[in-house]
C-alpha cells in the first residue's frame, strides 16, 4: 500500500504563518527582554552621543527598581521632549519594525539615575559635586565638572519616583529643568522602559555600556 502523502499547506499560507510567528516572537522579545532605541540629543555626552543606536535590556528590573547610576530609557513624563524632533520621518516599514522593537524608536528620553525614592539630592558641595543623602559624588563620566554646579537645588525624591540627570550637565534638559512644572522634575519608576545595555551603532563604538560605582558609598 502506497504511503499516504502528508498534508502540506499552500506556500502562501506557510508564508503568512512564518511571518505571524516571527512577529509574535519579536513582540515577546520587545516586551520582556530588550528593545532598540537611539540617542536623540547630546545630553549624555561623552557616555553617548547623538544618533548612537543601542539596545535597552529589561530583565534587570524584573521585580526590582532602577538603582543610582543606572542609565535608563523612559517614556516622556510630561512633554519634556516638547517640539524636539525625536527621530524625523519614518516610512511604513520602519514604523512597523518600531512596534515590534526591531527598529530604534523615538518619543523616549535617556538619562542617568541620580536619586531614588527617599533620597535627598543637592547641588553642590564646595568642590562642585552633587550630594546624595549628604554624601558627595565623584562622577568621572561627566562632560564638564564645572557645568555640574551651574544650577543649585535641593530636593527629596518621593517614593516610587526617580531624579535623573544627563552626563552633559551643561546641555541637558533633565529633572532640573522641570522642577517648576507638574511632577516637579521626577519621573515615575513605571515610566522606565529599561536599562541601557549595548551600543550597536556606530560600529567603532560597539560594545556593552559600562556601569558606575560612583554611588556605592551613598548611605
Amino acid at each position: 500500500m502506497a504511503e499516504e502523502k502528508k498534508h502540506q499547506l499552500p506556500l502562501w499560507q506557510e508564508s503568512i504563518l512564518l511571518v505571524a510567528t516571527a512577529l509574535v516572537l519579536a513582540l515577546i522579545v520587545k516586551t520582556f527582554l530588550f528593545q532598540a532605541f537611539y540617542i536623540p540629543s547630546d545630553s549624555m555626552v561623552p557616555t553617548m552621543i547623538q544618533d548612537d543606536k543601542l539596545l535597552v535590556q529589561k530583565w534587570s528590573y524584573w521585580g526590582d527598581e532602577p538603582e543610582r547610576g543606572d542609565i535608563v530609557v523612559f517614556r516622556d513624563p510630561g512633554n519634556w521632549l516638547g517640539a524636539m524632533d525625536s527621530g524625523g520621518q519614518s516610512n511604513a516599514v520602519q514604523r512597523a519594525l518600531e512596534v515590534v522593537g526591531l527598529f530604534p524608536s523615538g518619543g523616549h528620553l535617556i538619562k542617568r539615575v541620580v536619586g531614588i525614592g527617599g533620597d535627598t539630592v543637592a547641588c553642590c558641595d564646595d568642590d562642585g559635586r552633587l550630594t546624595v543623602n549628604d554624601a558627595p559624588i565623584d562622577e568621572p563620566y561627566l562632560a564638564d565638572q564645572e557645568a555640574n554646579a551651574e544650577q543649585e537645588f535641593s530636593i527629596e525624591v518621593p517614593q516610587g519616583y526617580l531624579w535623573v540627570m544627563g552626563d552633559n550637565r551643561g546641555n541637558s534638559a533633565d529633572s532640573r529643568a522641570h522642577m517648576g512644572e507638574p511632577g516637579g522634575g521626577f519621573i515615575s519608576e513605571d515610566d522606565v522602559v529599561g536599562k541601557a545595555w549595548l551600543r550597536v551603532w556606530p560600529m567603532d563604538r560597539f560594545g556593552l555600556i559600562d556601569g558606575t560605582d560612583a554611588f556605592d558609598e551613598v548611605p
